[in-house]
């Protein structure tokens, strides 16, 4: 890409303005938006109806999309993943994740992830850097030249925590809203539990859904799992979230991360119910998908996600149960990316960004 600067990220009135600039009417600004927010363009070459001085000139100055691919593998189960970069071999993943009834996208915020959790993948290569809305705009729009269907949901569930990016995912989200035409509704952004991004982030009042990694309703176990719970404690960490519904209207959502003989216990199940209960909110049950970080850890035979489930039904808790996939082609958040060769490949953590004043 060298010094060139990458159209995707950029607004419809920011194309314009290179537009004018280059010598065109602002109008082919608009066409170029089309282009490339609505029919995922990649090459200059693909802009029929943009005169071939301007594309040259564009092509002087500019790239369309700032990622290269150095990995892409099919599942069997039609999942697609990529393990990008933007030619500084610091690779990071996304995932197509078609369903019969839509497609979704799995897309990162960061380069590795300094949260630290002990049954993650990304953590365990570390931290590199923050995701421009230029890169995590173009992870939608590379996934999107996949396939013929529209991809109508996103969710930033990939490597890095959100929230530690705020200013470029809101940027990114508005730009989904705003150019490719997504609802906000369709749009997820999940986090292990930043207190003030999370009350920041409720400020905007932007209509997404909200998702808290939890993972257990007990301190001291979900201290051991992520190392956030001893910055910010599971009471003010619900809090902050029970106080984003109410600026935004939106349900949440319960993300948690079922380990066998360490978080699916009967008693957890019951102090979860107990935590959540009055607050609209669903509970995503996630059976542990293997990966070895060294800890042990191992999926829960089924009888006892099914004891889980069961004692927060019966309590009336919203509760669904991640349909997994991919599992062949190494799709839990890291995988793939521990096992490149380059940059980006298991890494020593490096230090953690300070998560808040």
């Amino acid at each position: 890409m060298g010094n060139r600067e990458p159209l995707i990220g950029k607004t419809t009135p920011e194309l314009e303005q290179i537009a004018v600039q280059l010598g065109e009417k602002a109008f082919r600004g608009r066409q170029l938006a089309k282009w490339i927010y609505e029919k995922a363009a990649r090459e200059f070459d693909d802009l029929k109806d943009l005169p071939k001085a301007f594309r040259d000139k564009l092509a002087e100055s500019h790239v369309i999309s700032p990622l290269t691919v150095t990995t892409h593998r099919t599942s069997t189960d039609g999942v697609d993943k990529l393990l990008v970069h933007n030619g500084d071999n610091q690779v990071y993943e996304c995932v197509l994740l078609p369903y019969s009834k839509r497609v979704s996208c799995c897309i990162s915020s960061q380069v590795g992830c300094p949260m630290g959790c002990t049954f993650c993948a990304t953590g365990m290569g570390g931290f590199d850097r923050n995701l421009t809305a230029s890169e995590i705009i173009a992870q939608y729009l590379l996934l999107q030249s996949l396939t013929e269907r529209r991809i109508s949901h996103v969710v930033f569930m990939g490597m890095g925590e959100p929230l530690l990016n705020v200013e470029n995912v809101i940027k990114a989200l508005n730009i989904f809203h705003d150019e490719i035409g997504l609802s906000y509704r369709h749009l997820t952004v999940s986090t292990v539990g930043l207190v003030p991004q999370i009350r920041e982030l409720a400020t905007h009042k932007l209509p997404i859904h909200l998702a808290l990694s939890l993972h257990s309703p007990i301190d001291e176990i979900r201290s051991r799992l992520m190392p956030v719970n001893n910055k910010w404690d599971v009471a003010e960490t619900w809090a902050a979230m029970r106080d984003y519904h109410a600026a935004t209207g939106r349900k949440v959502t319960i993300e948690y991360l079922l380990i066998s003989e360490v978080n699916d216990t009967p008693e957890q199940a019951e102090a979860l119910a107990k935590l959540v209960k009055g607050t609209p909110c669903v509970v995503n049950l996630i059976p542990f998908n293997w990966v070895d970080t060294g800890n042990g850890f191992q999926r829960p035979a089924r009888t006892r996600i099914n004891a889980f489930r069961s004692t927060l039904e019966y309590h009336q808790i919203n509760v669904t149960e991640r349909v997994e996939r991919g599992h062949d082609i190494a799709a839990a958040c890291g995988q793939l990316a521990g096992q490149h060769k380059g940059q980006f490949a298991r890494r020593t953590p490096s230090n953690p960004l300070p998560l808040a004043p």
